[in-house]
C-alpha cells in the first residue's frame, strides 16, 4: 500500500512515477505509489531507454485484469513538470472510470473500412459496460500512434468519423529525439508500427482542449516541391527549401536545428484557423522534413510566439470553467513546446505551471485532437473531480 490513504485513490485519478532504470525496480516503485484500489484502467508513458520486453513484463506482474495502455515518450510530464527518464503511470479508479482498448498493430496496412468496424463495436461495448457508473456517463476516447509512421492523418481521421460525438484526444509516441523507433503498448506488450485507441467511461466532467503558443507572422511560403508520402518539402518559393525557410525565418547568425525549428514553426491556415506543421530535419540534400502532411502548393507563414505563461493561464481557467474542480490534466505536449521553452528560459516557470494545475502526460512528435494531426499544441483532457 502506497503512502496515500485508499479513501483518497478512490475517489481521485492515481498518478505515480519512478527514476529507476530498473523496469522491474520502476514499476514495483509505481505499484506501491499507486496503492490497492482497484483500478479501471492504467495509462503509461516511458522513456525509450527502457528494455521493452522487460518492462512489459513487470508492468503485466501489477496489472492482472487492468486495462494498460501506453506509449514510449520525447519526455514525461509528472508532477515535477517537465521530466525525463521516468516511468509515469496513470491509474484510474474503477469506482469512478472504465477503459476499453483496441489495438491496429500494422499501421502500414492500415484498413479505413475494417477500422470503422472496429472502432464502433468498441464504443458499443464502452456504452455497455460503463452503464454500471450510473445514468449520464461521458466517453472521451484516448489514442495513441507511432510518432514516426506517417500514418497519422489518415488513422485519426478515420477513427474520429467512426467515433461520431465521442471525442479523439492523444498523442504521437517518441524516442526521445533519436527518430529511430517508438513503441506503443496494448495487450501485456510494445507493438512497433502501431496505434492504440480507448474509450475511457466517466460520469465525471471532462473536456477536451488544443492550445498554441504561436500566432502567423508576415512572412508567406508557398510550397513549391515536395515528396508528400515521406513529408518532404524540396522547394520553398522555387528555391532549395531549407535555404529559403532559414532566410524568411531567420536572423544573423541563426543556423538550422531543432532550437530553430522550435522558434519559428511554419503555420499553415485550414479551417478558419492557423496550424503549426513543424519540421523535424533539415537534410543533405537542402530539403526539410515535417511531422506532419505536407504538399505542393500550400502557403506557409513563420509563426511568432506569443506570451505563453499568461496564454496558458487564460486555458487553465476556461477549462476550470468546463468542468469545475480539475482532478487531472492529461496533457500531450509537443516536444518542441519543451525544446522552445527551455530556449527561452521558461522552463521552470511552465514546469511550474503544469505542477500547479495538475498536468501530466508525455511530450510528443505530434497531437491529435478530434479529427486533425496537429503539431505543437498543448492538447489534452481535463478530468473534473
Amino acid at each position: 500500500m502506497g503512502e496515500r490513504n485508499m479513501t483518497m485513490l478512490a475517489s481521485e485519478i492515481g498518478f505515480a512515477s519512478s527514476h529507476s532504470p530498473d523496469p522491474a525496480t520502476a514499476m514495483a516503485d509505481v505499484a506501491r505509489q499507486l496503492g490497492d484500489a482497484p483500478l479501471a484502467g492504467m495509462l503509461l508513458f516511458c522513456s525509450h531507454r527502457f528494455d521493452r520486453d522487460a518492462l512489459a513484463r513487470a508492468v503485466n506482474r501489477h496489472s492482472e485484469h487492468v486495462v494498460a495502455i501506453g506509449c514510449t515518450s520525447s519526455g514525461e510530464l509528472t508532477e515535477a513538470g517537465y521530466d525525463e527518464d521516468s516511468l509515469s503511470v496513470i491509474g484510474f479508479p474503477a469506482d469512478a472510470f472504465h477503459l476499453t482498448s483496441h489495438i491496429f498493430d500494422d499501421i502500414d496496412a492500415f484498413d479505413p473500412v475494417a477500422a470503422r468496424e472496429a472502432i464502433r463495436s468498441l464504443a458499443a461495448i464502452a456504452d455497455r459496460d460503463s452503464r454500471r457508473l450510473g445514468d449520464a456517463v461521458n466517453h472521451v476516447a484516448l489514442f495513441l500512434v507511432d510518432g514516426l509512421s506517417h500514418r497519422e492523418e489518415l488513422l485519426t481521421m478515420t477513427i474520429q468519423d467512426a467515433l461520431g460525438d465521442i471525442p479523439l484526444i492523444g498523442g504521437s509516441s517518441g524516442d526521445g529525439l533519436a527518430f529511430r523507433e517508438t513503441a506503443i503498448f496494448e495487450g501485456g506488450r510494445f507493438h512497433k508500427r502501431a496505434a492504440v485507441i480507448a474509450i475511457l467511461s466517466t460520469p465525471r466532467p471532462i473536456h477536451v482542449f488544443k492550445a498554441q503558443h504561436y500566432r502567423p507572422g508576415a512572412a508567406k511560403m508557398v510550397v513549391t516541391g515536395a515528396i508528400p508520402q515521406d513529408r518532404i518539402v524540396t522547394e520553398i518559393n522555387a528555391e532549395p527549401a531549407a535555404q529559403e525557410y532559414l532566410r524568411l525565418a531567420g536572423h544573423a547568425g541563426e543556423a538550422l536545428g531543432l532550437a530553430f525549428y522550435a522558434a519559428h514553426p511554419p503555420m499553415v491556415r485550414a479551417g478558419g484557423d492557423y496550424h503549426v506543421r513543424s519540421i523535424q530535419s533539415a537534410n543533405p540534400d537542402g530539403s526539410l522534413t515535417f511531422y506532419c502532411a505536407i504538399d505542393e502548393g500550400i502557403v506557409l507563414t513563420v509563426g511568432e510566439p506569443i506570451d505563453r505563461i499568461a496564454g496558458m493561464e487564460t486555458m487553465f481557467a476556461d477549462i476550470g470553467a468546463h468542468v469545475g474542480q480539475v482532478d487531472r490534466i492529461i496533457a500531450f505536449d509537443c516536444v518542441l513546446n519543451r525544446i522552445d521553452a527551455e530556449q527561452r528560459q521558461i522552463g521552470r516557470a511552465v514546469s511550474e505551471l503544469y505542477g500547479r494545475h495538475r498536468v501530466i502526460g508525455f511530450n510528443t512528435y505530434g497531437e491529435q485532437y478530434h479529427a486533425l494531426h496537429v503539431n505543437q499544441t498543448f492538447s489534452g483532457l481535463a478530468i473534473g473531480r
